[in-house]
């Protein structure tokens, strides 16, 4: 059973990483795009596909099933048209690039000490 926790714990945060990483490079995108006119922005759908999946489950998952989602880009056709005549909204973009660096750095620090966790015990709790 713990290491089954233990792959499933593994598995989600790698994918959590994975589309913080394209979240990152879609706002990148946006942000470079930001005076294109007509340029629609870039969303990740990640969370959406987690949520679905827990609900169809109706347990909690185990690591095939989230082989099923994946981060995916999607064009955002409900963004507004802003003064510019694209649909990106400089400001919105940069505070979405800041809080998925924080959130990217949380998933890598949760994931060092679970590494750190498994290290010790496989060690005994020796140094």
């Amino acid at each position: 059973m713990t290491s089954s926790i233990e792959s499933l714990t593994v598995s989600s945060v790698s994918l959590a990483l994975d589309a913080a990483v394209l979240r990152h490079q879609a706002i990148a995108s946006n942000i470079a795009n930001a005076n294109t006119p007509g340029y629609q922005p870039l969303r990740v759908s990640f969370e959406d596909q987690l949520g679905a999946l827990g609900a169809s489950l109706g347990q909690p998952a185990d690591a095939s099933a989230l082989a099923a989602v994946t981060p995916r880009l999607e064009r955002d056709a409900s963004a507004p048209v802003v003064d510019s005549g694209s649909s990106v909204a400089l400001d919105e973009e940069v505070a979405r690039l800041s809080a998925n660096t924080v959130h990217y750095q949380a998933l890598l620090r949760g994931l060092s000490k679970q590494l750190s966790i498994l290290g010790i015990a496989a060690n005994d709790g020796k140094r």
